[in-house]
């Protein structure tokens, strides 16, 4: 399984084309509220700029406090989203520990699934694609995940 990771962030110009890729490509609309990652400077142009995305949680809490079922864990981390299902609570925004599900001004949530379609919209190649393993130790049920670049 793969998630999208943002290791090179100090490349990044602030351009937003993954954004809007994003919102584009996999949302179907052409709007900053549309879109699975966020954009936004670090404290000012002199810092750099970070990415707010989904961090692929295992167990997603999104996915646990979803009533509708809407939200479902996504084997190796992170969701999948049934839209049809969802009925604009906002309690998957309220329960993401790092603010990655976002609401557009209907209360419809947009969070990155992982599909890595950004990616290569991105022209200083900030984003990447990182195979995820789960293993877990013999020591209770507590995973241990390892990332595997792949770029």
């Amino acid at each position: 399984m793969k998630i999208l990771a943002t290791p090179r962030m100090e490349r990044c110009i602030g351009c937003y084309s993954c954004s809007l890729a994003c919102a584009r490509l996999v949302h179907k609309h052409l709007s900053w509220n549309t879109t699975g990652i966020r954009i936004a400077s670090s404290g000012g142009m002199a810092t750099g700029f970070e990415a707010k995305s989904c961090l692929a949680c295992n167990p997603a809490p999104c996915a646990l406090v979803c009533p509708t079922g809407a939200f479902s864990q996504r084997k190796g981390g992170g969701v999948v989203v049934k839209k049809n299902l969802c009925i604009r609570c906002g309690e998957c925004a309220q329960a993401c520990p790092v603010g990655a599900i976002y609401l557009d001004p209907t209360g419809e949530p947009f969070v990155c699934i992982h599909c890595g379609r950004c990616v290569p919209f991105c022209p200083h190649d900030c984003l990447e694609m990182v195979k995820v393993q789960d293993e877990y130790t013999t020591e209770g049920d507590s995973p241990h995940r390892e990332y595997v670049s792949t770029g």
